[in-house]
């Protein structure tokens, strides 16, 4: 039996990380396996090309060059980890997936959406994730978590405030026109609160 493919989407900031963590370790609790990556990156190909796409030494990268890293990494970890999880009947969790793509690309950067969505269709096969959830959060809100982190931007996280304000309403756009998919969550809430809400629905409709 086919496993379930479940990614976790938002601008910088929202809580990903932290809730694929929470969320791998309640299925675990139900007795399900799961596969836990990221993006870019998740295999040893695309790790070397996650270094290049987010070092700011490389701020000068054209758009069509960004896109199709991005792309290239994701065909990587698809056909070396999400796809044999899936055959085996587990489920995978993946921060980040196309939408990423279309959001920061297609909206942020502003580029054909069109040939964001083929050139990730390629990439990927045409796998499309069962479940997305949308942690949504106002881009300064974004900002100020990162800030407290302390952590060092990178060159995505660099990018203006304007940019990530297409990036936010591009992710609101997409779930809109697909609410079968998308789920979006209010990720101002507590780590919990979100938690919860992401649980709720994800039982329910995995019927677990």
């Amino acid at each position: 039996m086919r496993g379930r493919f479940i990614t976790l989407e938002g601008p910088e900031g929202a809580g990903k990380t932290t809730q694929i963590q929470k969320i791998r370790e309640k299925l675990r609790e139900r007795g399900v396996s799961c596969t836990v990556v990221r993006e870019p990156g998740g295999t040893r190909i695309g790790d070397r090309v996650r270094e290049i796409l987010l070092s700011p030494e490389f701020s000068n990268m054209c758009q069509r060059t960004e896109i199709l890293l991005y792309a290239s990494s994701r065909a990587q970890l698809v056909e070396e980890v999400i796809r044999p999880a899936l055959e085996r009947g587990e489920w995978v969790l993946c921060d980040r997936y196309v939408d990423s793509s279309l959001a920061y690309q297609g909206y942020g950067a502003m580029w054909d959406l069109e040939e964001v969505k083929i050139v990730n269709r390629i990439a990927t096969g045409g796998l499309v994730p069962d479940r997305t959830y949308l942690l949504d959060i106002p881009v300064e809100t974004g900002r100020e978590r990162l800030r407290l982190r302390g952590k060092k931007k990178d060159r995505m996280e660099m990018k203006e405030k304007l940019f990530h304000e297409r990036v936010r309403q591009g992710y609101l756009t997409l779930a809109e026109r697909e609410p079968h998919r998308f789920r979006v969550v209010d990720g101002t809430k507590t780590p919990d609160e979100v938690h919860g809400a992401i649980m709720r629905d994800l039982f329910l409709w995995a019927g677990i």
